[in-house]
């Protein structure tokens, strides 16, 4: 008789570590909330030290927090190093780091093309090598944030969207080379979160512009919870795909037919999307924060800024 396949037992994070870049706002500000009231020793990696800060403060001794942009390698290895000497280990790493601008591919500001790569590709490499070790030898478990964007490419996101890409191809490898250890590794596919980046892009004229050629299921933010929610749920099944919300699934297994989709989309409604391509033409010089993306404007977030206006 051939034994049956055994049910794993659910990983629980109480008493474990868990390290998260991108936690100074956002999905890893919520996600670092949630995994620390179930027990877990959370640090927080991020930009932006005051909310930092704030948030270690706020949670109490079992979190710590470690500035450091993910394009800066070393400080990278310093924040993962000095959480694991801080808790005696890392057993599960979230790379959430991740920014966005608006424009198209050839009139948007080459650094800024750059830069997006650099954090939301390249980031997550240097956060995975840094972190590896510590994650096989704890036998735990590593989520890489890709993005719905991984597998539907729209007009005006060609860095975004080729960084998630990306992203999605690193943690289909990074598995495979895993599977003669105990560790695990994931990917998570959102689509839009009610989060400063979300809100930032959306305030721009041009995804403006754009939305107007969406249907409304695609383009309206999901609270951050939802995402929060799938990421719990896939640490504690060390699953190796999780998305948000719902729907997302079902792309992921038509993915084949996305791209088309949405050619033909955008083919029939050609005249706004002549338009937003013209707004983001115009709107190629603008200053924008160039660390932290839409997400900031004039060194204020856009959470702070009041909500985003109706785009329908």
């Amino acid at each position: 008789m051939i034994a049956g396949r055994q049910r794993r037992e659910p990983y629980q994070v109480a008493g474990r570590t868990v390290l998260i870049t991108g936690a100074a706002r956002g999905i890893g500000a919520a996600l670092a909330r949630r995994l620390h009231a179930a027990g877990a020793n959370v640090s927080l990696v991020g930009l932006e030290p005051d909310r930092l800060t704030a948030l270690a403060a706020g949670l109490g001794p079992r979190a710590a927090w470690f500035e450091a942009d993910v394009t800066d390698n070393d400080a990278v290895v310093t924040a993962v190093e000095g959480t694991a000497s801080r808790f005696g280990g890392i057993d599960v790493a979230v790379a959430n780091a991740g920014l966005s601008f608006i424009g198209t591919l050839a009139t948007q500001p080459m650094e800024q093309w750059l830069r997006t790569i650099d954090v939301n590709l390249n980031g997550v490499y240097r956060t995975n090598r840094a972190v590896v070790p510590h994650i096989v030898a704890s036998g735990g478990y590593l989520l890489n944030i890709a993005s719905l964007a991984a597998v539907a490419h729209a007009p005006l996101m060609s860095a975004y969207t080729a960084s998630k890409a990306g992203v999605e191809a690193l943690t289909d490898a990074l598995r495979a080379e895993l599977l003669p250890t105990s560790a695990h590794a994931g990917c998570a596919y959102f689509g839009f979160i009610e989060t400063d980046l979300v809100r930032g892009a959306y305030e721009t004229g041009a995804a403006s512009a754009l939305n107007a050629t969406q249907p409304g299921f695609l383009k309206t933010p999901i609270p951050p919870d939802q995402a929060v929610d799938a990421i719990e749920r896939g640490i504690s099944r060390r699953a190796k795909r999780i998305w948000a919300p719902r729907f997302v699934g079902p792309v992921l297994a038509l993915r084949s037919t996305v791209t088309p989709i949405l050619e033909r989309t955008f083919g029939a409604k050609r005249d706004q999307l002549a338009r937003a391509l013209l707004v983001a033409q115009q709107d190629a010089d603008q200053p924008v924060d160039l660390s932290l993306g839409v997400a900031v404007t004039d060194g204020q977030a856009a959470g702070e800024r009041g909500p985003a206006r109706d785009l329908v």
